[in-house]
């Protein structure tokens, strides 16, 4: 008797539990992307010096000395030191015979590299900056990039677009299944910064005149990933 209500007991428990796990709410997981576009206000540019010599002090020396007159020229120009940087720094030898079966490579050279990274907060100075730089001795120039100075009041936009294009798909979704969307059981956010712009050709810098450049817009955006309770 008592193995019998034991076991009408568990079955009773049993029946409640499954009866609750019916009534708690489903979940739904959703992404949301939000972007904003602003027109730049600074730009950062990646431009360097390169020459070659017999003897690896002569290549370094010469492009140390370049270096530094592209340096005098923008500070001249209104860029402060804290805006100039030196990316890398390389020296390497110059090989000759490298293809050749018969006769060992020999080292004719060396070839001194010296890259540097200029953030130019006056857009309207950037294309007499660049075009001054070159003729100062700069003879590589490795990117343009367009920013923004203060990008946190633009990224807090694109994370409120995010919210609202997360709960929107959600609401979208749990329709069309025939549910209710109920409230929000987590958050996460993936950032994403401005993606560069191309880089410019140095034979577009090659005339003595300013370079012309368009910095068009950038756009900043944010992505959540929003967990809701959904109900049928």
């Amino acid at each position: 008797m008592r193995t019998l209500i034991f076991l009408v007991a568990a079955l009773l428990f049993a029946a409640v539990g499954l009866a609750r796990a019916d009534e708690q709410p489903g979940h739904i997981t959703v992404t949301g992307i939000g972007t904003v576009e602003t027109v730049p206000d600074m730009a950062v540019i990646t431009l360097g010096v390169t020459h070659e010599a017999k003897e690896a002090r002569a290549a370094l020396l010469a492009t140390s000395e370049a270096v530094q007159q592209v340096f005098d020229r923008l500070a001249e120009m209104g860029i402060e030191a804290r805006d100039m940087q030196t990316s890398d720094l390389s020296l390497s030898p110059v090989w000759s015979n490298r293809a050749s079966s018969s006769e060992p490579p020999k080292i004719t050279g060396f070839q001194a590299s010296n890259r540097v990274t200029v953030r130019v907060r006056d857009l309207a100075a950037l294309g007499g900056i660049l075009d001054a730089v070159v003729s100062d001795g700069a003879n590589t120039f490795n990117g343009l990039e367009f920013g923004v100075k203060d990008p946190k009041p633009l990224r807090d936009q694109a994370r409120a677009k995010a919210v609202s294009d997360a709960q929107d798909r959600a609401r979208q979704l749990a329709e069309a299944a025939g549910g209710e969307l109920g409230r929000v059981v987590s958050i996460s956010e993936q950032s994403h910064d401005p993606q560069p712009r191309p880089m410019m050709r140095m034979a577009a810098m090659a005339e003595s005149m300013d370079v012309p450049v368009a910095g068009g817009e950038i756009g900043l955006s944010g992505s959540v990933t929003m967990v809701f309770e959904i109900r049928q």
